[in-house]
């Protein structure tokens, strides 16, 4: 019973996690977090335009609200913004808007979407990025289309800093799936090493030990 309690509480999140995102528009919201407190739930809206997502005098935000005591039952849901300064390193915001951009100007042109996505992306300060696209680009065949620059951590614990995100566009030839894998500038990375002028010298002083440490060997006498 316990079991099937946790799994119908984590359908019930993710619905309402979906109805969030569906409801406020699709390239406008990255993540939707829920946080339970004594006093109510924390509805946490990432999103890097939030005068669209609040608006006039939040009555979008009041409409919410009320959706989600009406529809979903909750106690006292709160909804919080969490503006995003860098949408160029969110993934899910870059997966949104390549689809949106598919949609709008056909599949035809993905490489100069895709490419201009990755650009973008670099051109804000990312330590690497990732687009993949798969779907019949531009052909009837459906084919994965790999767009990378970079250094991109894709095993290890440095991977799990990399921001994952998955989007779908319709267009008229079909369904196109479409990944995005970015690593921030401010990731933070266990295995980077950086070579400064303090660690060539610490380099250079303990090879001129070494070689005073290791005595000479003297040529055997016939």
């Amino acid at each position: 019973m316990e079991e099937k309690s946790i799994v119908k509480f984590k359908k019930e999140e993710f619905a309402i996690r979906n109805y969030v995102r569906n409801s406020l528009s699709r390239g406008r919201v990255s993540k939707v977090k829920i946080e339970y407190t004594p006093v109510g739930e924390r509805i946490i809206v990432s999103t890097s335009k939030p005068g669209l997502i609040i608006g006039r005098r939040g009555e979008k935000i009041d409409e919410l609200t009320n959706v989600l005591k009406n529809k979903f039952k909750l106690g006292n849901p709160r909804i919080e913004i969490d503006d995003i300064q860098k949408p160029e390193f969110d993934a899910q915001i870059m997966a949104d808007d390549i689809a949106m951009s598919l949609e709008r100007f056909g599949p035809l042109k993905f490489k100069v979407t895709a490419y201009r996505t990755l650009q973008k992306i670099m051109n804000s300060g990312a330590l690497g990025a990732e687009i993949r696209l798969n779907g019949k680009l531009p052909g009837a065949r459906a084919k994965t289309w790999r767009f990378a620059q970079g250094y991109l951590k894709k095993t290890g614990d440095s991977a799990k800093v990399v921001d994952r995100a998955k989007a779908v566009a319709q267009t008229k030839p079909g369904t196109v799936g479409i990944k995005v894998a970015i690593l921030s500038p401010e990731a933070i990375l266990t295995d980077k090493i950086s070579v400064n002028d303090q660690m060539i010298e610490e380099i250079k002083e303990n090879t001129q030990m070494e070689k005073i440490a290791v005595p000479k060997k003297k040529n055997k006498q016939k």
